[in-house]
């Protein structure tokens, strides 16, 4: 049998960064997809003067490319500024973890979208209006986007 999932999944999977919650988050983010039954939630500290992501957890309910994914994204954002961590797409996470077999790219999805959710949560909280779309970058043919 063929392997599905790459090493660098599974030892996102078997080994996850950044688990947990951050109890005084300047940012919390919930995404889901009620097809698959995957929920991720990220939590964001911000630099405010900088506003660099000095430390970002995640919990994920879900199977192991959506642990793998959210895994992934937190280690992609961490110590970058919003506006870097804004460009963050779910093919850039697909490339980091080597790749996910074509049933599991809504994971990545979720991992773009759990992002994102989190600093519009910051942006809310900031007074500031939220100026980037909250869904996919549109680009992957699993949403349909």
């Amino acid at each position: 049998m063929a392997m599905l999932y790459s090493q660098k999944v599974m030892d996102h999977f078997a080994n996850p960064r950044n688990v947990g919650e951050i109890p005084d988050a300047d940012a919390v983010g919930e995404v889901g997809n009620a097809v698959c039954g995957d929920i991720m939630k990220m939590y964001l500290k911000i630099d405010k003067e900088t506003e660099t992501i000095t430390d970002v957890k995640f919990k994920t309910f879900g199977c192991g490319a959506a642990i793998a994914t959210s895994s992934m994204a937190t280690e992609l954002i961490k110590g970058k500024t919003i506006k870097e961590a804004l460009q963050l797409t779910n093919k850039a996470v697909i490339e980091a973890l080597d790749g996910l077999p074509p049933a599991k790219i809504h994971c990545s999805v979720l991992a773009e979208e759990a992002v994102k959710a989190a600093i519009a949560d910051y942006y809310r909280k900031q007074g500031r209006e939220i100026d980037f779309d909250l869904g996919c970058g549109g680009d992957c043919e699993h949403c349909g986007h």
